[in-house]
């Protein structure tokens, strides 16, 4: 079993940034994909990163890529996503999420297939 809690989220102008960390308990940390996701009032819930077990492979949705970077420590049990060059359509409830350890880019943090789910932490990017 994993507990993932996110915590770094908060309110932003846009062209700044801000940096999510979500945290993993659990001894089987190393053996999940992370991913990040968000859901905008009104909107479905997307995928935004993606990285591998190892980290050696990430994947991003276009509309961030370029601006967010997404990085583990397993050593601590964290992921990152580091966010910049912020926009008010970035605004969302970002969750952390973990799933399989699949390579492929059509199959890496697939919604359908995550196994655990944080708790979400609130981005709103206004001027």
């Amino acid at each position: 079993h994993l507990q993932l809690v996110e915590s770094g989220g908060g309110s932003v102008q846009p062209g700044e940034s801000l940096r999510l960390s979500c945290a993993a308990s659990g001894s089987t940390f190393d053996l999940y994909n992370i991913g990040w996701f968000r859901q905008a009032p009104g909107k479905e819930r997307e995928g935004v990163a993606c990285i591998t077990t190892s980290g050696e492979i990430s994947n991003y949705a276009d509309s961030v890529k370029g601006r967010f970077i997404i990085s583990r420590d397993n050593a601590k049990n964290t992921v990152y996503l580091q966010m910049n060059s912020l926009l008010p359509e970035d605004s969302a409830i970002y969750y952390c999420a973990a799933g399989p350890p699949l390579t492929g880019d059509r199959s890496m943090c697939v919604e359908q297939l995550i196994d655990y789910w944080g708790q979400g932490a609130q981005v709103t990017v206004s001027s």
